[in-house]
Protein backbone atom coordinates (compact mmCIF):
# COMPACT_ATOMS: atom_id res chain seq x y z
CA UNK A 1 0.00 0.00 0.00
CA UNK A 2 1.04 3.54 -0.31
CA UNK A 3 0.49 6.44 1.10
CA UNK A 4 0.02 8.52 -2.08
CA UNK A 5 -2.76 10.81 -2.06
CA UNK A 6 -5.25 10.33 -4.75
CA UNK A 7 -5.53 13.46 -7.61
CA UNK A 8 -8.59 14.91 -7.74
CA UNK A 9 -10.33 16.30 -10.56
CA UNK A 10 -11.81 19.83 -10.69
CA UNK A 11 -15.29 19.85 -9.07
CA UNK A 12 -15.54 23.88 -9.32
CA UNK A 13 -18.68 25.39 -10.75
CA UNK A 14 -16.35 25.89 -13.66
CA UNK A 15 -15.00 21.98 -14.03
CA UNK A 16 -19.08 21.43 -13.60
CA UNK A 17 -19.81 23.79 -16.36
CA UNK A 18 -17.86 22.11 -18.55
CA UNK A 19 -18.54 18.70 -18.56
CA UNK A 20 -22.55 20.05 -18.91
CA UNK A 21 -20.97 21.78 -22.09
CA UNK A 22 -18.94 19.05 -23.03
CA UNK A 23 -22.02 16.65 -23.06
CA UNK A 24 -23.48 18.80 -26.31
CA UNK A 25 -20.65 18.79 -28.37
CA UNK A 26 -19.02 16.35 -30.47
CA UNK A 27 -22.09 13.86 -29.97
CA UNK A 28 -22.76 10.49 -31.69
CA UNK A 29 -26.43 9.38 -30.92
CA UNK A 30 -26.60 5.60 -29.98
CA UNK A 31 -29.05 3.39 -32.61
CA UNK A 32 -30.75 0.39 -29.86
CA UNK A 33 -33.56 -1.84 -31.28
CA UNK A 34 -33.13 -4.32 -27.50
CA UNK A 35 -35.63 -6.55 -26.89
CA UNK A 36 -33.24 -7.80 -23.70
CA UNK A 37 -31.46 -5.74 -21.53
CA UNK A 38 -27.38 -5.39 -21.43
CA UNK A 39 -25.28 -4.72 -18.80
CA UNK A 40 -21.62 -4.26 -18.83
CA UNK A 41 -19.29 -4.57 -16.02
CA UNK A 42 -16.00 -2.01 -15.84
CA UNK A 43 -13.27 -1.63 -14.13
CA UNK A 44 -11.04 1.19 -13.92
CA UNK A 45 -7.46 1.73 -13.41
CA UNK A 46 -7.33 -2.04 -13.52
CA UNK A 47 -5.73 -3.09 -9.73
CA UNK A 48 -4.47 -6.59 -9.42
CA UNK A 49 -7.64 -7.13 -7.27
CA UNK A 50 -9.78 -6.56 -9.97
CA UNK A 51 -7.92 -8.45 -12.21
CA UNK A 52 -7.85 -11.19 -10.03
CA UNK A 53 -10.87 -11.39 -7.53
CA UNK A 54 -12.83 -9.66 -10.17
CA UNK A 55 -12.27 -11.82 -13.30
CA UNK A 56 -13.05 -14.67 -10.97
CA UNK A 57 -16.65 -13.80 -10.13
CA UNK A 58 -17.20 -12.97 -14.07
CA UNK A 59 -15.67 -16.33 -15.24
CA UNK A 60 -17.42 -18.37 -12.96
CA UNK A 61 -20.86 -17.09 -14.33
CA UNK A 62 -19.49 -18.07 -17.96
CA UNK A 63 -18.91 -13.58 -18.76
CA UNK A 64 -16.37 -11.10 -19.52
CA UNK A 65 -15.79 -7.66 -18.38
CA UNK A 66 -13.79 -4.43 -19.54
CA UNK A 67 -10.87 -3.52 -18.05
CA UNK A 68 -9.48 0.48 -18.54
CA UNK A 69 -6.03 0.17 -18.52
CA UNK A 70 -3.23 2.76 -18.07
CA UNK A 71 0.15 1.01 -19.30
CA UNK A 72 1.99 3.35 -17.81
CA UNK A 73 0.75 2.56 -14.22
CA UNK A 74 0.75 -1.20 -14.30
CA UNK A 75 2.47 -2.74 -11.32
CA UNK A 76 2.59 0.23 -8.67
CA UNK A 77 1.49 0.49 -5.88
CA UNK A 78 -0.83 2.70 -5.00
CA UNK A 79 -4.34 3.79 -2.69
CA UNK A 80 -6.41 0.87 -4.77
CA UNK A 81 -3.70 -1.81 -3.34
CA UNK A 82 -1.82 -2.04 -6.66
CA UNK A 83 -2.28 -2.06 -10.09
CA UNK A 84 -2.62 -5.32 -12.41
CA UNK A 85 0.87 -6.14 -13.69
CA UNK A 86 1.86 -6.83 -17.37
CA UNK A 87 1.30 -10.80 -16.75
CA UNK A 88 -2.70 -10.38 -15.22
CA UNK A 89 -3.39 -8.03 -17.82
CA UNK A 90 -2.34 -10.97 -20.46
CA UNK A 91 -3.84 -13.27 -18.30
CA UNK A 92 -7.11 -10.95 -18.65
CA UNK A 93 -6.81 -10.57 -22.59
CA UNK A 94 -6.55 -14.29 -22.63
CA UNK A 95 -9.27 -15.56 -20.54
CA UNK A 96 -11.49 -13.01 -23.49
CA UNK A 97 -12.18 -9.85 -21.01
CA UNK A 98 -11.76 -6.62 -22.90
CA UNK A 99 -8.78 -4.64 -22.22
CA UNK A 100 -9.66 -0.99 -22.92
CA UNK A 101 -7.86 2.26 -22.83
CA UNK A 102 -7.98 4.82 -19.50
CA UNK A 103 -4.90 6.66 -21.16
CA UNK A 104 -1.09 6.23 -20.44
CA UNK A 105 -0.74 7.68 -16.76
CA UNK A 106 -4.32 8.33 -16.15
CA UNK A 107 -4.46 11.77 -17.50
CA UNK A 108 -7.36 14.54 -16.63
CA UNK A 109 -8.70 14.88 -19.91
CA UNK A 110 -11.47 17.75 -19.03
CA UNK A 111 -7.73 19.96 -18.70
CA UNK A 112 -5.58 18.62 -20.79
CA UNK A 113 -4.79 19.61 -24.67
CA UNK A 114 -5.79 17.73 -27.57
CA UNK A 115 -1.74 16.98 -28.21
CA UNK A 116 -1.65 15.38 -24.56
CA UNK A 117 -4.58 13.47 -25.51
CA UNK A 118 -3.10 12.20 -28.33
CA UNK A 119 0.34 11.19 -27.14
CA UNK A 120 -1.27 9.42 -24.03
CA UNK A 121 -3.76 7.57 -26.51
CA UNK A 122 -0.66 6.56 -28.44
CA UNK A 123 1.64 5.52 -25.49
CA UNK A 124 -1.28 3.40 -24.33
CA UNK A 125 -1.65 1.67 -27.36
CA UNK A 126 1.60 1.11 -28.45
CA UNK A 127 2.13 -0.44 -25.47
CA UNK A 128 -0.53 -2.74 -25.83
CA UNK A 129 1.21 -3.73 -29.30
CA UNK A 130 4.54 -4.29 -27.31
CA UNK A 131 2.62 -6.86 -24.82
CA UNK A 132 1.15 -8.28 -28.10
CA UNK A 133 -2.35 -7.70 -27.15
CA UNK A 134 -4.66 -6.18 -29.49
CA UNK A 135 -5.87 -2.28 -29.56
CA UNK A 136 -8.10 -1.02 -27.30
CA UNK A 137 -11.93 -0.14 -29.14
CA UNK A 138 -12.79 1.95 -25.72
CA UNK A 139 -11.90 4.26 -23.71
CA UNK A 140 -13.26 6.01 -20.15
CA UNK A 141 -12.75 8.84 -19.23
CA UNK A 142 -10.05 8.75 -15.92
CA UNK A 143 -11.88 11.04 -13.26
CA UNK A 144 -15.10 11.13 -15.59
CA UNK A 145 -13.64 14.14 -16.42
CA UNK A 146 -14.36 15.35 -19.70
CA UNK A 147 -13.78 17.98 -22.64
CA UNK A 148 -14.56 19.50 -26.23
CA UNK A 149 -11.31 18.94 -27.11
CA UNK A 150 -11.54 14.87 -25.87
CA UNK A 151 -14.59 14.23 -27.64
CA UNK A 152 -13.51 15.74 -30.43
CA UNK A 153 -10.35 13.50 -30.29
CA UNK A 154 -11.64 10.40 -29.29
CA UNK A 155 -14.87 10.65 -31.69
CA UNK A 156 -12.68 9.27 -34.26
CA UNK A 157 -10.54 6.67 -32.13
CA UNK A 158 -12.98 4.43 -30.33
CA UNK A 159 -16.27 2.79 -30.30
CA UNK A 160 -17.37 4.64 -27.30
CA UNK A 161 -16.25 6.59 -24.28
CA UNK A 162 -17.40 6.35 -20.80
CA UNK A 163 -17.97 8.80 -18.50
CA UNK A 164 -18.85 8.80 -14.85
CA UNK A 165 -22.78 10.79 -14.76
CA UNK A 166 -25.38 8.08 -13.83
CA UNK A 167 -28.07 7.07 -16.67
CA UNK A 168 -28.76 4.41 -19.08
CA UNK A 169 -27.86 3.66 -22.44
CA UNK A 170 -30.85 4.12 -25.02
CA UNK A 171 -31.05 5.49 -28.55
CA UNK A 172 -29.97 8.62 -28.93
CA UNK A 173 -27.35 8.44 -25.90
CA UNK A 174 -23.95 9.82 -26.95
CA UNK A 175 -21.86 7.52 -27.61
CA UNK A 176 -18.57 9.91 -27.07
CA UNK A 177 -20.30 10.11 -23.35
CA UNK A 178 -21.87 7.48 -22.10
CA UNK A 179 -23.37 7.20 -18.45
CA UNK A 180 -21.69 4.55 -15.99
CA UNK A 181 -22.93 3.78 -12.77
CA UNK A 182 -20.52 2.89 -9.90
CA UNK A 183 -20.54 -0.10 -7.32
CA UNK A 184 -18.39 1.66 -4.93
CA UNK A 185 -18.90 2.69 -1.18
CA UNK A 186 -21.28 2.01 1.29
CA UNK A 187 -24.59 1.82 -0.89
CA UNK A 188 -22.38 0.24 -3.66
CA UNK A 189 -24.74 -2.97 -4.05
CA UNK A 190 -28.31 -0.39 -3.80
CA UNK A 191 -27.04 1.63 -6.15
CA UNK A 192 -26.13 -0.92 -8.60
CA UNK A 193 -29.43 -3.00 -8.15
CA UNK A 194 -31.11 0.42 -8.41
CA UNK A 195 -30.05 0.87 -12.13
CA UNK A 196 -30.17 -3.12 -12.98
CA UNK A 197 -34.28 -3.04 -12.25
CA UNK A 198 -34.47 0.48 -14.07
CA UNK A 199 -32.36 -0.78 -17.23
CA UNK A 200 -34.55 -4.00 -17.01
CA UNK A 201 -37.67 -1.72 -17.06
CA UNK A 202 -37.27 -0.26 -20.63
CA UNK A 203 -35.24 -2.52 -21.56
CA UNK A 204 -31.42 -0.73 -22.08
CA UNK A 205 -27.87 -1.22 -21.72
CA UNK A 206 -26.22 -0.34 -18.32
CA UNK A 207 -23.17 0.26 -17.72
CA UNK A 208 -21.44 -0.09 -14.06
CA UNK A 209 -17.83 0.23 -12.77
CA UNK A 210 -16.06 -0.26 -10.02
CA UNK A 211 -11.95 -0.59 -9.20
CA UNK A 212 -10.57 -2.57 -6.70
CA UNK A 213 -12.50 -5.60 -5.77
CA UNK A 214 -11.36 -6.75 -2.23
CA UNK A 215 -12.43 -7.46 1.44
CA UNK A 216 -11.29 -3.82 2.75
CA UNK A 217 -12.01 -1.62 -0.39
CA UNK A 218 -11.07 2.04 -0.59
CA UNK A 219 -13.96 4.22 -1.30
CA UNK A 220 -13.76 3.47 -5.37
CA UNK A 221 -14.09 -0.40 -4.80
CA UNK A 222 -16.74 -3.01 -3.35
CA UNK A 223 -16.12 -6.36 -1.45
CA UNK A 224 -16.12 -9.47 -3.75
CA UNK A 225 -19.19 -10.50 -1.56
CA UNK A 226 -20.89 -7.19 -2.95
CA UNK A 227 -19.29 -8.34 -6.86
CA UNK A 228 -20.78 -11.75 -7.15
CA UNK A 229 -24.02 -10.96 -5.84
CA UNK A 230 -24.31 -8.15 -8.59
CA UNK A 231 -23.16 -10.28 -11.13
CA UNK A 232 -25.85 -12.86 -10.00
CA UNK A 233 -28.67 -10.61 -9.61
CA UNK A 234 -28.05 -9.39 -13.49
CA UNK A 235 -27.75 -12.71 -14.37
CA UNK A 236 -31.10 -13.96 -12.30
CA UNK A 237 -32.80 -10.70 -14.24
CA UNK A 238 -32.10 -12.04 -17.70
CA UNK A 239 -29.75 -9.40 -18.65
CA UNK A 240 -27.46 -10.23 -21.66
CA UNK A 241 -23.58 -9.44 -19.89
CA UNK A 242 -21.35 -7.76 -22.70
CA UNK A 243 -18.45 -6.28 -22.76
CA UNK A 244 -18.10 -2.62 -23.03
CA UNK A 245 -17.04 -2.97 -26.41
CA UNK A 246 -19.39 -5.73 -27.49
CA UNK A 247 -22.50 -2.74 -26.26
CA UNK A 248 -20.69 -0.57 -28.20
CA UNK A 249 -20.78 -2.22 -31.28
CA UNK A 250 -24.26 -2.79 -31.20
CA UNK A 251 -24.79 1.04 -30.42
CA UNK A 252 -22.87 2.40 -33.11
CA UNK A 253 -24.41 -0.38 -35.63
CA UNK A 254 -20.61 -0.92 -37.12
CA UNK A 255 -18.20 -4.01 -36.24
CA UNK A 256 -15.06 -2.53 -34.74
CA UNK A 257 -13.02 -3.21 -38.15
CA UNK A 258 -14.79 -1.21 -40.33
CA UNK A 259 -14.79 1.73 -37.55
CA UNK A 260 -11.50 1.64 -37.12
CA UNK A 261 -11.16 1.20 -41.68
CA UNK A 262 -13.65 4.59 -41.12
CA UNK A 263 -11.08 6.45 -38.43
Amino acid sequence: MTDEIPYTADRSLYGKLRRRVARVMHVRPARLDMSRPMVSFTFDDAPGSAAITGAAILERHNVHGTYFICAGLMGRPCHLGAYARVDEVKALAAAGHEIACHTFSHLDCGKASSRDIAHELDRNQQALRNMHLAPSQTFAYPYGDVSRQAKSLLNTRYLASRALHHGLITTGTDLNQTPGVGIEGEDSETTAMHWLRKAAAVPAWLVLYTHDVRENPSPWGCTPDVFERVVAAACAMGFEIVTYAEGARRASGMSAASFNRAA
